[in-house]
């Protein structure tokens, strides 16, 4: 599993000759209520083993938490499912909201 942080996320979103990854949250529902990175795609931690059809092996996964703790549990199991494009937010969502996007709700 890689590791990358929010401002190098933030570089690779904004680069248009990179495709780009999906951004996986894995945080509950009421987390991402408050807040989330645009064009994330919602898939709470305990609901991953049953929606890893949804996933595409074929691309990059970025896996979001609140910190980076749960993202990089998640990001362990989809590397036993067989993905091998496995990235973690390290610092997580709140990481993105102090260094990338300072309107971010904060929790």
């Amino acid at each position: 599993m890689e590791l990358i942080d929010a401002l190098e996320l933030a570089k690779w979103l904004k680069n248009d000759s990179r495709p780009k990854p999906l951004l996986l949250d894995v945080r509950e529902h009421s987390e991402v209520q408050l807040c989330h990175i645009v064009d994330s795609i919602h898939m709470a931690m305990h609901s991953i083993p049953a929606r890893l059809n949804e996933l595409d092996k074929e691309i990059p996964i970025v896996c979001i938490c609140h910190h980076g703790v749960r993202s990089m549990q998640v990001g362990r199991f989809l590397e036993q499912q067989g993905f091998e494009q496995i990235i973690n937010l390290t610092g997580g969502i709140h990481a993105w909201a102090t260094q990338v996007d300072s309107t971010m709700q904060t929790y």
